[in-house]
């Protein structure tokens, strides 16, 4: 088996390289990324990357024909990954979570690829008041990272894909420890404020849903869909619904944790409309062998065990590199990032 990993240096990427390594320890394994992130790293092991038969540097929006030569699987993970970001940069999130993606879709289909696993977003949901949310269910993306994804689901649709079969995993939120680990997400959000300061500051009222998982089951939710057979297309939540919860609920869990840590609730917020629940049946329906093993209580003291690992004391993070938002535009500052997010030569 060959498989090719499209935006492998980001957070996700090297939870699933290693995943996938174990699992099929024969398989030919190479990687294809900017690097944006590369020197983010979270580890005192050796580079993800060993784990790779090969990487390859590029800009996803110029990946070469050349790559997908003989490949059986592409696992799509590149994207600019959050709200900040897609905020900042509108244009090239669109360039590069939905033109892209869709491109190397079609290039895939046609070099012969068997599966592409797009790696999707929950966030499609957007303001869903009410029943947790089905895959038939309407969309209101609110923001550009959510509008990318719909968008790119769609254009997957349509697109000619050959006999390849593609795979669009709306994962919930992610959380948990990497060796490129991003604290711009709310439970590791969580977990560093409370080792750094012995408090969490909730900035909303706490009532807001989340649907999370976590990293190591996001891979096995990939692994699953390079392997299926049936629908040549298929759009399905990825995660369980036992992961539903208030961000109140995650912040008084990793509370419980850290003993001596405070909670403080900004009752007085406006609303948030980033909330939704979702329903993950359709997941435990087709994958039951693969659904989410990963508890809450788990995702909380491994990440509070490899933040301590790595000897992680910055009161300051939401100002560091450990925030994507602030790792590129320290690039951008330093000269060495356009505004598109290319290099600079």
């Amino acid at each position: 088996m060959h498989i090719l990993v499209v935006g492998n240096m980001g957070y996700i990427g090297p939870v699933v390289v290693r995943h996938m390594r174990t699992r099929f320890p024969d398989a030919r394994i190479v990687g294809y990324d900017s690097s944006l992130f590369g020197q983010s790293l979270t580890t005192r092991g050796p580079l993800p990357e060993v784990f790779l038969d090969a990487q390859y540097f590029g800009d996803v929006r110029d990946l070469p024909a050349t790559v997908l030569e003989g490949v059986d699987v592409v696992i799509h993970l590149a994207a600019i990954s959050n709200d900040p970001m897609g905020n900042r940069f509108e244009a090239a999130t669109e360039a590069i979570n939905r033109d892209a993606s869709i491109k190397v879709a079609e290039a895939a289909a046609r070099a012969g690829v068997g599966h592409f696993v797009f790696a999707s977003s929950c966030s499609v949901y957007g303001c869903a008041a009410g029943a947790p949310r089905t895959e038939t269910d309407p969309v209101e993306p609110l923001t550009a990272y959510a509008r990318s994804k719909i968008e790119t689901e769609r254009a997957l649709q349509k697109a000619d894909r050959g006999d390849m079969i593609v795979t669009c995993l709306r994962f919930a939120t992610a959380c948990g420890f990497s060796a490129r680990l991003r604290l711009d997400l709310v439970l590791n959000d969580f977990v560093a404020s409370a080792l750094t300061t012995g408090e969490i500051v909730v900035l909303s009222d706490g009532t807001p849903w989340r649907p999370l998982i976590h990293v190591r089951d996001m891979a096995r939710a990939i692994e699953w869909a390079m392997l299926r057979t049936g629908e040549p297309m298929l759009v399905i939540n990825a995660g369980s619904d036992t992961w539903n919860y208030t961000v109140r609920d995650l912040a008084e869990a990793v509370a419980a944790q850290l003993p001596g840590t405070t909670v403080s609730i900004n009752t007085a917020a406006p609303p948030d409309r980033r909330s939704y629940k979702v329903d993950f049946s359709l997941m435990a329906e087709l994958a039951p062998d693969h659904l989410p093993r990963m508890t809450l209580n788990a995702a909380i003291g491994e990440l509070i065990d490899g933040l301590q690992g790595i000897g992680f004391a910055d009161r300051e993070f939401r100002q560091s590199p450990l925030i994507r938002l602030h790792a590129l535009a320290g690039m951008m500052e330093d000269g060495r990032l356009s505004h598109d997010l290319r290099w600079v030569a």
